[in-house]
């Protein structure tokens, strides 16, 4: 018979896991609001178009919205969304993200393959990176492929009245403070003529100021 700690400690884990089991169901989207909404935007009145950036840079956001633990592998999602106020649709097919971090080193978002890669190097022994289990008959590299692939930006257009959005993952690994100082520039969003748009520059101190928790792991 299992003494009274060692049960309650017993219980505490079944608990855990049964409640994360019934509750985890792969990447859950996050409710996309205006872009001028989001702390970190920029907003381009004379083109009616608004540009925001929103890091998931900490525990709770990611684990909130992902099953895969990208920042502990040294990635960070930004979720990037675009608001056209306008009257006519604008292009995305040729549009172009950079993370400007400190130092102005430039860093272009990641592909699934780079996330791969880069957990295939985690050392194998020592806790589990993931906050809960993945979903029942799924293998890391299924779970990754459909997370990323589900999460990723794929608008190729914006039309009028309307918002779109999804994630770039950016490799940090390396950068002690990557938000810091740092600026989302997106550029070759074209117009309805196909005339490119002023590029945008979104300010991450925007959302750093903001944000309720500063632990970022």
């Amino acid at each position: 018979m299992l003494r009274p700690v060692r049960l309650a400690a017993f219980l505490v884990v079944i608990a855990v896991g049964v409640l994360n089991g019934k509750d985890r169901k792969g990447y859950v989207p996050p409710r996309l609001e205006n872009a001028a909404n989001y702390p970190a935007h920029d907003q381009h009145t004379v083109e009616h178009v608004t540009v925001a950036a929103d890091p998931y840079d900490t525990r709770v956001k990611q684990d909130e919205a992902f099953g895969i633990p990208f920042r502990s592998v040294g990635f960070i999602p930004i979720l990037v969304v675009i608001t056209n106020d306008g009257d006519l649709p604008i292009t995305l097919s040729d549009m172009h993200v950079e993370l400007v971090a400190p130092q102005r080193l430039k860093v272009i978002p990641a592909e699934e393959q780079d996330v791969r890669r880069r957990m295939e190097r985690r050392p194998r022994t020592g806790p589990s990176p993931f906050p809960f289990p993945l979903p029942k008959g799924k293998s890391l590299d299924q779970e990754l492929q459909e997370e990323f692939d589900q999460s990723s930006f794929a608008a190729h257009a914006v039309e009028a009245h309307s918002t779109q959005g999804g994630f770039f993952f950016f490799d940090v690994s390396g950068i002690s403070d990557p938000l810091a100082g740092a600026t989302l520039t997106i550029t070759r969003i074209k117009n309805n003529d196909g005339k490119e748009l002023f590029y945008f520059e979104v300010p991450l101190d925007k959302y750093l100021n903001q944000r309720p928790e500063l632990n970022p792991r």
